[in-house]
């Protein structure tokens, strides 16, 4: 069976970049006959909101969406993280990097996200460093996979990425470790997700690979930006998304992802705009870019 799923981060309320990749992860589940799962991404707790998760939740309950089961909180999870790790450790694939962040960016490269670790810590620790953090030993070879909206998608993680952190010098652990473990243990199949997180989908599916992990279909859909060309963030003051205003949003998400609804059904209720919806989604419509500017 088909199983998407939403994975907001409770930072701050839903705004339009946040609906826009909410409508296409739901329409393509149901399409398929599958289940769409909600997963609140809750694991770095100094940048939630105090109430954000509810919110996000009484939004999307406005707007309409239906959710199968009960939602998961990353932050409740540490212990499967846990798990995760130490079998990485214990295999090898782990290490304990004691450097800090200037030394880091004093001495390394740049790749197509940063600065690349310059691997000080691969072999040991360095006489008088401690652990902080902890990586994972990247390999020389190419990961690739076809992306269902973007193409094919490559990269050497030992050049482009470098070796990377799971576990963090501030005791969290890292996105990428979560994310996979999440979507493996929920049973995901399927991600459908905005274009600002295509680069970080390698690394994932390395994780996979050395976990032992199925791996999932992937889609990136075009970030939306703002007027001056900027992506939609909470950072960047992106409004939040308004229940009072739900068809128009709703109507305003579907024309972003090229789905042309008809006009007539932006004044209606959106029930009516989510039925239509249902009936007339196709991905294919979706563009091929990796991000759009949106003029509310």
């Amino acid at each position: 069976m088909y199983r998407g799923r939403f994975a907001p981060s409770p930072t701050g309320p839903l705004h339009f970049g946040s609906l826009v990749a909410a409508v296409a992860s739901y329409l393509e589940a149901k399409q398929q006959q599958g289940e769409w799962l909600l997963r609140m991404e809750d694991l770095d707790t100094p940048r939630n909101m105090p109430g954000a998760a509810d919110a996000i939740l009484r939004s999307l309950e406005a707007f309409g969406f239906e959710w199968d089961g009960p939602v998961v909180y990353q932050s409740d999870r540490n212990d499967l993280y846990s798990e995760m790790l130490s079998n990485l450790q214990e295999s090898g694939r782990l290490y304990p990097c004691g450097c800090t962040r200037k030394e880091i960016a004093d001495s390394a490269i740049h790749g197509i996200e940063g600065v690349i670790y310059p691997g000080t810590c691969r072999n040991g620790l360095p006489p008088g460093k401690a652990a902080r953090a902890w990586r994972v030993r990247t390999e020389d070879r190419t990961i690739g996979f076809d992306d269902a909206i973007q193409g094919h998608i490559s990269q050497n993680l030992a050049r482009d990425i470098g070796d990377f952190v799971l576990k963090r010098a501030d005791g969290f652990y890292a996105y990428q470790l979560a994310v996979v473990v999440d979507d493996a243990h929920q049973g995901i199949t399927h991600v459908v997700r905005g274009a600002d997180l295509l680069d970080s989908t390698p690394r994932q599916i390395y994780l996979q690979q050395l976990l032992g992990l199925p791996q999932i279909g992937y889609a990136h859909i075009p970030v939306v930006l703002n007027e001056q060309g900027d992506k939609l963030s909470k950072q960047t003051q992106a409004q939040p998304i308004n229940p009072r205003k739900a068809t128009t949003e709703i109507f305003r998400a579907l024309q972003f992802l090229g789905q042309n609804p008809p006009a007539e059904l932006e004044m209606g209720a959106h029930e009516n705009l989510w039925q239509w919806a249902h009936a007339e989604w196709s991905f294919n419509r979706i563009p091929n870019q990796l991000a759009v500017r949106y003029q509310s």
